[in-house]
C-alpha cells in the first residue's frame, strides 16, 4: 500500500520527534532541536519518501535519508539567517537572533555533520550513489545562494540567470530528495533522471509562484504583501520588469525602495503600478503554468503504474495550492 502525503508527513514527524542529540554542550545542541522543531512543510523529506515508495521502497528504509535532507535544509536556514541578518524564522526568533552569529554558525556546522552521519547509517550498496547525489545537491544550494548574493550588487539580472539561480537554490533540494528516494528503491537511471526533471520544474514553478504572491497575494491568507519590493529584491517579477522597462522606468524600479520620503505602502504601489504597465504578472503566471505542466508531463512518463504516481501528483498539486 502506498502512503498518502499526510501519512508520510506524520511518519516523518514521528521519527523527527525521536531525534536524539547529546545534552552537552547545551549551546551547540539546543539550537539544533529549536530549529528542527520550528515547523516547516517538510517538503523535501516527504518527496523523498514518496519517490522511494513509488518505486517499491519501504519508508522505514529511506527514513535516515529523509532525516538527512531535512537536517541539511535546516542547516542552510541557520546560515542564511546570518547572511541576511534575519531576526525571524517561521514566526519565531531565528537561531541567529536568539543566540548570536557564532552559535548559529557552529550549530549549523554540527547539523551538516549530523546529516552525513544519518546518510552513513543507510549502509548498503547504494550508499555511494546516494552520497554523490547528496553532495551535488548540497553544492548546488551553495552556488544558488552565492548567485542570489551576487544579484544584490547588480543593477540588472537576466531572466536566464535568475532561473539558473532558483534552479540551484530552490529546486536542487527537491530534485536531490526525489533522486535519493528513487535510488534507494532501485529505480532505473532513466527514471531517476525523469524524477530530477520533474522536481526541478516543480521547484521552479513553486519559487516563481512565491515571487508572484509576494506582490499579488492575499494578506487574508497570511502572506504579507510587498516585502520583496521594500527590500529591493531581485525576484522574477523585478527581473522581467527590468527587461521590459524604459530607462526612466528602470530608475523607478531601482530606487523606489530606497526613498525615505515615501511610505512603505506608496513604494509598493508605485512598483506594482509599473509591474501592471509592463504586464509582468501575466508573464510570471505563464511561466508558472509552463513549469508546472512540464513537471506533470515528466511524471506521466515514469515507468511505474499510474497508482504509484498518484501521491507524487498529489504532492505537486498540494505544493502549488492546486485542487486539480
Amino acid at each position: 500500500m502506498c502512503h498518502t502525503n499526510d501519512e508520510m508527513l506524520e511518519m516523518f514527524e514521528a521519527t523527527l520527534r525521536q531525534m536524539q542529540t547529546p545534552e552537552e554542550p547545551k549551546l551547540l545542541y539546543t539550537p539544533i532541536i529549536y530549529s528542527m522543531s520550528g515547523g516547516g512543510k517538510r517538503l523535501r523529506p516527504v518527496l523523498l519518501l514518496l519517490a522511494n515508495e513509488a518505486f517499491g521502497g519501504e519508508a522505514a528504509d529511506a527514513m535516515p535519508a529523509a532525516m538527512a535532507v531535512e537536517v541539511f535544509h535546516n542547516f542552510t536556514l541557520l546560515h542564511d539567517d546570518i547572511m541576511d541578518n534575519a531576526a525571524v524564522r517561521r514566526g519565531k526568533p531565528s537561531v541567529y537572533a536568539k543566540w548570536g552569529g557564532n552559535v548559529a554558525i557552529l550549530s549549523g556546522d554540527a547539523m551538516l555533520i549530523t546529516a552525513y552521519k544519518l546518510l552513513a547509517g543507510l549502509g548498503g550498496e547504494r550508499l555511494a550513489r546516494v552520497i554523490n547525489i547528496f553532495n551535488d545537491m548540497a553544492l548546488k544550494v551553495c552556488e544558488g545562494q552565492q548567485y542570489d548574493m551576487d544579484f544584490e550588487q547588480m543593477e540588472r539580472v537576466s531572466v536566464e540567470d535568475y532561473i539558473l539561480m532558483i534552479e540551484h537554490k530552490t529546486s536542487a533540494l527537491l530534485s536531490g530528495s526525489a533522486m535519493i528516494g528513487a535510488t534507494l528503491a532501485g529505480a532505473s537511471d532513466e527514471d531517476i533522471k525523469k524524477l530530477y526533471r520533474f522536481a526541478t520544474e516543480l521547484g521552479l514553478a513553486f519559487q516563481l509562484q512565491d515571487d508572484m504572491l509576494d506582490s499579488y497575494g492575499d494578506e487574508a491568507l497570511g502572506k504579507k504583501i510587498g516585502g520583496d519590493i521594500l527590500e529591493g529584491k531581485q525576484t522574477y517579477l523585478m527581473v522581467q520588469a527590468m527587461s521590459r522597462a524604459t530607462e526612466e522606468q528602470r530608475e523607478v524600479l531601482r530606487n523606489t525602495h530606497l526613498r525615505e520620503d515615501l511610505a512603505d505602502s506608496e513604494k509598493i504601489s508605485r512598483v506594482k503600478a509599473l509591474y501592471d504597465t509592463l504586464d509582468v504578472k501575466h508573464a510570471t503566471e505563464q511561466q508558472i503554468e509552463l513549469r508546472f505542466d512540464r513537471a506533470l508531463t515528466v511524471l506521466d512518463s515514469l515507468s511505474v503504474e499510474e497508482a504509484r504516481k498518484l501521491h507524487l501528483r498529489e504532492f505537486a498539486r498540494n505544493l502549488m495550492g492546486r485542487k486539480k
